[in-house]
């Protein structure tokens, strides 16, 4: 069978990020539905791999993070949040909380001389690597528990609202870029990505944005959002979206290497999966609990 291309350019990779969605996205639905310890588990087994491709990343670079503490602690994060009573744990990150971290890691740092050198950077970025993988997850957790969100039905309409609009974000900026894409979004950053995959993701996102919120999050959450902060959402998760896909660039790119990992063979690491997510969740909770945003809509 002849490979589908456009303007030359095969797109297979489209089809195996297809492939891995069809997958992928009835498992998600399946483990946000449940919620509870299951769900903590899987964020925090998702979040340990994430930490540790990131101290990967940055061992290539000469840091030698703290893989022990930070590892667990990563995954310990949206474990406690998954199993905390609703409210105790509201921001999965406080400030009493990156103190705590930033003191624990500073006292496991005295060892880092003898492994290498730059206990500073070495702390630093394990710091980073809990916070970027098992931190932000959490976020996901908390718009699962959301208190506009009754009953495990509603939670999970919510927290698949961020969810699918990262995924569509994705496919449309993919799809504009390869049929038109010319001109290089940041090169020096990430070569492959342009300025009109960046437009065409955040156009597919908005418009994707409102379908999700008459079709879906309004019959089975009973919820809207304001007429006004449909296209704001969109547009706001669109950019986060594409702003963490960077962020992990910039990091693999220093680290001189494709993939975070070969963890997902055919697609790289964890954090090639989930780098725009890591973005889009805390985003989007900060949004739902804008006071007008989020709107309950009884039927």
């Amino acid at each position: 069978m002849a490979t589908i291309t456009v303007p030359g350019k095969p797109l297979s990779e489209l089809a195996r990020r297809v492939a891995v969605a069809v997958v992928a996205i009835p498992g998600t639905i399946l483990l946000v539905r449940v919620g509870g310890l299951y769900l903590g588990v899987f964020c925090g087994v998702v979040a340990a791999l994430g930490a540790w491709e990131l101290y990967r990343l940055a061992r290539a670079g000469g840091i030698h993070p703290l893989d022990a503490v930070g590892i667990p602690l990563a995954a310990f994060l949206p474990l406690l949040t998954a199993v905390a009573p609703q409210g105790v744990f509201v921001l999965p990150l406080g400030p009493s909380a990156i103190i705590i971290l930033g003191l624990l890691v500073a006292a496991m740092s005295l060892r880092i001389p003898s492994e290498g050198g730059h206990p500073l950077s070495a702390v630093a970025v394990t710091v980073l690597g809990i916070i970027y993988t098992g931190g932000m997850l959490s976020f996901g957790i908390a718009i699962r528990y959301h208190n506009y969100a009754i009953g495990g039905a509603a939670g999970t309409a919510l927290v698949m609202l961020p969810l699918v609009l990262t995924w569509t974000n994705d496919i449309g900026a993919y799809v504009f870029g390869r049929l038109f894409g010319r001109r290089k979004l940041i090169p020096s950053v990430s070569p492959g990505k342009t300025v009109a995959g960046a437009v065409g993701g955040t156009i597919v996102t908005m418009v994707t944005c409102w379908a999700y919120v008459h079709w879906v999050l309004r019959p089975i959450a009973e919820l809207s959002l304001a007429p006004w902060s449909i296209i704001g959402v969109g547009l706001a998760l669109s950019i986060a979206a594409q702003l963490g896909d960077l962020v992990e660039s910039l990091l693999k790119r220093e680290a001189g290497v494709k993939d975070s990992s070969g963890l997902i063979p055919g697609h790289g690491g964890v954090l090639d999966r989930i780098d725009s997510l890591l973005f889009v969740l805390p985003t989007a909770y900060v949004l739902f609990n804008i006071p007008g945003v989020l709107i309950p809509t009884p039927v």
